[in-house]
């Protein structure tokens, strides 16, 4: 994570837990030029380094699972 003044911020410790649209809008806050994936815990994602893509791993269910 870049400390202030050391250039942009690439880690968001501070969103763990937070809900998946606040920690979108928090990160294209500090950096409007990331492309923000959402991705379930357990996916298979591909290995590139991309400087331009955070990743945000979910993984609570948030209502209860129904059929309809």
């Amino acid at each position: 994570m870049s400390k202030p003044g050391n250039g942009p911020k690439t880690e968001w410790p501070e969103l763990v837990g937070r809900m998946i649209k606040e920690a979108k809008e928090n990160i294209k806050a500090d950096r409007p030029n990331l492309k923000v994936r959402i991705v379930p815990v357990g996916s298979i994602v591909t290995a590139d380094f991309d400087l331009n893509r955070v990743r945000v791993w979910v993984d609570t269910v948030a209502e209860v699972p129904k059929i309809g």
